[in-house]
């Protein structure tokens, strides 16, 4: 069984026992959090599609940690104009761990 849930702007295709990152949540380290933007749920040969979203269908997961990537160099450069400019970013995330999927009958 997995489900295609919508968080941070992003889509993920998430299983029950799967880690994934996504944009950072408000939530405490070790809380468990419910995803209700779950666009599809599959289950062998049986598929709900939503419309965009599934009514009932929820993802819960608990919060393994919080964290920042790694750092993205960003670099602008003219050639024989003496123009140089670097900067960076790391983006934050949080580690979830899917503990179930629950979809409507």
């Amino acid at each position: 069984m997995y489900a295609v849930i919508k968080t941070g702007g992003k889509q993920y295709r998430v299983s029950e026992g799967d880690t994934l990152k996504v944009e950072k949540l408000d939530a405490e380290q070790g809380a468990n959090v419910e995803l209700g933007d779950v666009l599809m749920v599959a289950d062998g040969d049986k598929v709900t599609i939503g419309t965009p979203y599934i009514e009932g269908g929820k993802v819960t997961a608990k919060v393994k940690a919080h964290g920042r990537h790694k750092k993205i160099e960003i670099v602008k450069f003219k050639r024989r104009k003496h123009y140089d400019r670097r900067t960076g970013h790391r983006q934050s995330f949080t580690e979830l761990e899917i503990t179930g999927i629950q979809a409507p009958a």
